[in-house]
């Protein structure tokens, strides 16, 4: 019988691996530090507030002014939790090269599918939030990308950000045309920043010091529709634009305010002499994961969007 507790822990330490490398908003996930998790669907995230200055009263017994800090947890769900079975034939795949083989296919189902559905929820949480915001001071619609003006646009969603009381890091996602427009501009003249992914140090375009991250266009949407893998016409699984989505052109946001957390389940595999529904190797995969930003830090957060305002 095969060692697939072993194979399992290999597979599922190779796939965690490639989700923190290779997921474009994979720099959010070093800000679940801000999280509390203790297994299962739930953490908390901590909230901190604190008096402002007073007077200092000179000569006063009582010079300072008392104030009170405040930290609670609030507790939240994961929402997103999505998982798939795979079986690999036992004529097609033996012992000998089942861990080759599921490296394989399971690599190439987390970069194809997983990764990027992951990004496009991040990415449409974020501008949900934008969108949110009263008055629609952080977000643009009906803007076509042009070398002429993309500059000023994000140059517009930082100063933004920034009268907002944030003068942190920036990152900006923004379109493969966006990125085109700006290099067709300003090429030689871009800044390049350092930018941690993924624990790895790199070097990266950037405005004013806000990173710029090409990300694909079917990643940046206002929102998303999940299939569930089960109804019809939603077998295949994995995500499409929203029915009412808007095309994102670029999202600013602070380094350390969106707050990510990706969990994989344990990998659980059997061989054909386990599995009880076929002569195959079976492998369950499972995934949930969320996106939060505080009520208090959601101006910071800013969209800019191909398509006009949604009516009504």
């Amino acid at each position: 019988m095969a060692n697939t507790l072993a194979y399992g822990q290999v597979l599922q330490q190779g796939l965690d691996k490639q989700a923190t490398q290779e997921l474009l908003t994979g720099w959010m996930d070093s800000n679940a530090k801000q999280i509390k998790y203790e297994g299962g669907k739930e953490v908390k995230i901590g909230k901190l507030s604190t008096d402002g200055l007073g007077d200092y009263s000179r000569g006063s017994a009582n010079a300072y002014v008392g104030g009170d800090v405040k930290f609670e947890y609030e507790t939240k769900t994961m929402t997103q939790d999505r998982g798939r079975k795979f079986t690999l034939d036992a004529m097609d795949v033996d012992e000998t090269n089942f861990l080759v083989t599921a490296t394989t296919v399971m690599g190439e189902f987390q970069r194809l599918k997983v990764i990027p559905e992951i990004d496009a929820y991040r990415l449409s949480r974020l501008a949900t939030i934008a969108i949110g915001i009263k008055g629609d001071t952080n977000v643009e619609y009906s803007y076509s990308v042009n070398s002429s003006t993309i500059i000023n646009k994000i140059k517009t969603g930082i100063k933004i950000i920034r009268e907002n009381g944030y003068n942190g890091p920036l990152v900006c996602h923004l379109t493969y045309d966006s990125m085109f427009a700006i290099e067709e501009k300003v090429l030689e003249k871009l800044t390049a920043v350092t930018f941690a992914q993924g624990g790895i140090q790199t070097q990266v375009p950037s405005i004013d010091g806000c990173a710029l991250i090409k990300t694909p266009q079917n990643r940046m949407y206002s929102s998303i529709l999940l299939n569930d893998g089960t109804t019809s016409n939603q077998t295949a699984g994995g995500y499409l634009k929203g029915t009412k989505a808007l095309d994102t052109n670029f999202i600013i946001a602070p380094v350390d305010v969106p707050l990510a957390i990706t969990k994989q389940d344990k990998m659980r595999i059997f061989d054909p002499e386990t599995n009880q529904t076929a002569n195959a190797w079976s492998m369950d995969y499972r995934r949930y994961h969320d996106l939060w930003v505080t009520d208090n830090k959601a101006n910071s957060v800013y969209a800019n969007f191909k398509d006009a305002k949604p009516v009504g």
